[in-house]
């Protein structure tokens, strides 16, 4: 169990939202952690790595942006650990609640969030000393990252460099582990094929309130190379609603309009964990006629096998650093 309080700046990545960066937001954050100890095969293939849930509170400082409080489930992988010490990286995604978003009417200079829920992202290095068999001090330097994905907008985001200093308590130190001699998994070598379909809502403007519906169809081929990691090549095809009402805003009347749908395709990666897997995602666009974007796409989120087939995957698609849409992504592995 960890208990740490967190100081922070406001990173000024746009100028949109410059007029915030004055303050300086103060945390704190409780957790709690669990060593892996090899009772499934991937735990010794990235040696032991702990797994976590941080509750996490951060207040702003400015009355603009107010307060947020955050549950991040995280994964923590050590490269130094001995009998008094361990360095590691952590790596945690979850949801935030803000308390002061966006509003027209009584808060517009609020342009980093206009949704109370938020999706979080947390990267953080952490240095754990023995001050006893049982309690550990613990210094940090990370980064957390608050934003809803273009659901609705304004949505820069807010990004977070923090720099983190508390107390752990260990219930045994180190922690028991199995011997490392699992089996390689029968897949390595083998292909797969994958097709899937998601859909995401996204906001045009902060004057449009409708939420237009995105959706996609998939369909890859994958190959297991490794213990940890799958690649992927894959075409997939797309339906942004909201740039068919872009186009009605700005067409004269009557005239033509290119096609809206758009088709890509990919190379993927994907970092196994049992089940669960960190996908990343670059992709081209093979068919645009209308130029709303970049003609690139980029793509991270996690996914999940339910069985050997069924799988489910919530993912954000990004074009150059700015988030598009969040894909909920339902499909089969064959």
């Amino acid at each position: 169990m960890g208990a740490y309080a967190q100081g922070s700046i406001i990173m000024a990545h746009t100028y949109a939202i410059r007029h915030l960066v004055a303050s300086h937001p103060t945390g704190f954050e409780i957790n709690l952690q669990r060593q892996t100890t090899g009772a499934a095969p991937w735990h010794a293939w990235y040696k032991f790595p702990k797994v976590g849930l941080a509750l996490t509170y951060y207040d702003f400082h400015n009355p603009v942006l107010g307060y947020v409080f955050s549950a991040s489930p995280y994964i923590s992988k050590t490269f130094s650990r001995g009998p008094k010490h361990d360095f590691s990286f952590r790596l945690g995604a979850g949801l935030a609640y803000l308390t002061n978003p966006y509003n027209q009417e009584t808060n517009h200079k609020n342009t980093i969030a206009s949704s109370a829920l938020n999706a979080t992202l947390q990267f953080r290095f952490e240095y754990d000393y023995a001050l006893t068999p049982h309690l550990g001090l613990l210094v940090g330097a990370g980064l957390n990252h608050y934003s809803n994905g273009a659901t609705t907008k304004p949505n820069f985001g807010v990004n977070l460099p923090s720099v983190v200093l508390g107390l752990n308590y260990h219930q045994q130190r180190p922690a028991p582990t199995l011997a490392s001699g699992a089996p390689l998994p029968p897949e390595i070598g083998t292909n797969f094929f994958n097709v899937s379909t998601s859909l995401g809502f996204k906001q045009r403007t902060e004057g449009d309130k409708q939420k237009y519906l995105v959706n996609s169809v998939t369909l890859a081929v994958g190959r297991r190379v490794n213990r940890k990691s799958n690649l992927l090549l894959g075409v997939e095809g797309f339906n942004d609603r909201s740039l068919k009402a872009t186009l009605e805003d700005t067409t004269r009347a009557g005239g033509p309009q290119p096609d809206v749908k758009k088709a890509g395709a990919f190379v993927g990666h994907e970092l196994l964990f049992g089940r669960l897997a960190f996908v990343s995602h670059l992709g081209f666009y093979v068919y645009s006629p209308y130029k709303s974007s970049t003609a690139y796409y980029e793509r991270l989120g996690l996914k999940y096998h339910f069985t050997d087939v069924v799988f489910g995957a919530v993912d954000l698609k990004i074009h150059r650093g700015a988030a598009d849409v969040i894909e909920f992504k339902v499909g089969a592995k064959l």
